[in-house]
């Protein structure tokens, strides 16, 4: 035996629910579950790889609306545990809240060296025009593709329609489209044509290569605050007075505004006072926090609230939870909520 040949590649595929794992019984034409310890008959393609392709999946398997903290580090462990076993990873998720999973899954790990590559489909897997089978199969050639021994991808993404993003700048913008995802404030990782065309100027790369790290505590004592024009100062009261709230996503308008009634503003005052953290996102799909550009966002930087600059919705509220998730103090906590951690932030 030649003891110098080359190892083979291994993937780890985790299904975790969605639309993707479903087929149709050839009795009756409903859709069932597929069995994903049989998933290379299902896409015989994968066989061609000449990986050794591993499933987990999870029972009972999730619709992607009932994920949660507690199926983020369900599944973070359970890359944790097979970390040094597999060259990279695919998880199969339901698309409606696959880009707040892959923010987490982004603060979660500290010096992720490996891909960590999200996936899914609008038609299930077993359909004839499901877009699932390229999903999932470029997903698995991106988790294992590699340069000089490395990783080409070493971060947490989601492949979807011939894109990789960056998993912690991704929003889901249809409902209906085979071009269900999109990150408009950051430029596409690599484009899946004839050839996968990476850009390894994008890609993020740990500063300091160390050993993996896993945290796994989430505070979910937060809330989204969209602005609408008529907002009610009874309901305002009534949210930022939440018992235990501890943090408050405020989604503005354009660059960060909010109306400039007096009350509103004293509302958010009074909830920065008692320590609720108030991190300031826009509403719009693209374009960026400018606190202070606009009388109507300088009271806001006034009362201490923090800007969130150009993260998306998803990866600020799992950011702020993360946060804090930590043993940290306020004052560390608005300072990291206006660092880039994982790359979900422009600096």
């Amino acid at each position: 035996m030649n003891k110098t040949a080359t190892k083979k590649t291994s993937i780890l595929i985790i299904y975790t629910g969605g639309t993707i794992g479903m087929v149709q019984d050839p009795k009756n034409g409903a859709l069932i579950p597929v069995r994903f310890e049989k998933i290379q008959e299902v896409v015989p393609e994968l066989k061609k790889f000449n990986f050794i392709i591993k499933t987990i999946t999870f029972t009972p398997a999730l619709d992607s609306s009932n994920m949660n903290p507690i199926t983020w580090i369900k599944i973070a462990r359970t890359i944790e545990r097979n970390y040094n076993n597999y060259d990279g990873f695919v998880v199969l998720h339901g698309t409606d809240t696959m880009a707040y999973t892959a923010s987490a899954l982004s603060y979660m790990f500290e010096n992720l060296d490996k891909p960590i590559i999200l996936t899914g489909s609008q038609l299930p897997i077993g359909m004839i025009r499901t877009d699932g089978k390229e999903n999932l199969i470029t997903a698995v050639e991106i988790a294992a593709a590699k340069a000089d021994g490395q990783s080409v991808v070493p971060e947490v993404c989601i492949y979807f329609d011939f894109k990789l993003y960056r998993g912690n700048r991704t929003l889901k913008r249809d409902a209906e489209l085979f071009s269900a995802f999109r990150s408009v404030n950051y430029p596409e990782l690599a484009v899946a044509g004839i050839d996968i065309k990476y850009s390894p100027e994008f890609i993020y790369y740990p500063e300091n290569k160390g050993i993996l790290k896993l945290y796994t505590n989430f505070d979910d004592n937060v809330v989204i605050l969209k602005m609408f024009p008529g907002i009610n100062q009874n309901v305002l009261n009534s949210v930022l007075n939440t018992p235990g709230l501890r943090g408050v996503i405020l989604e503005t308008f354009g660059s960060g505004n909010v109306p400039t009634a007096r009350w509103l503003i004293n509302c958010i005052k009074r909830a920065i006072k008692r320590g609720i953290i108030v991190l300031n996102i826009t509403q719009c799909e693209g374009g960026r926090v400018v606190m202070g550009q606009y009388q109507t966002s300088l009271e806001l930087l006034n009362a201490g609230v923090v800007s969130g600059k150009d993260m998306t919705t998803e990866a600020a509220i799992t950011k702020l939870m993360f946060l804090l998730g930590q043993d940290l103090k306020p004052a560390e906590i608005k300072m990291y909520l206006n660092k880039s951690l994982r790359g979900e932030i422009s600096e």
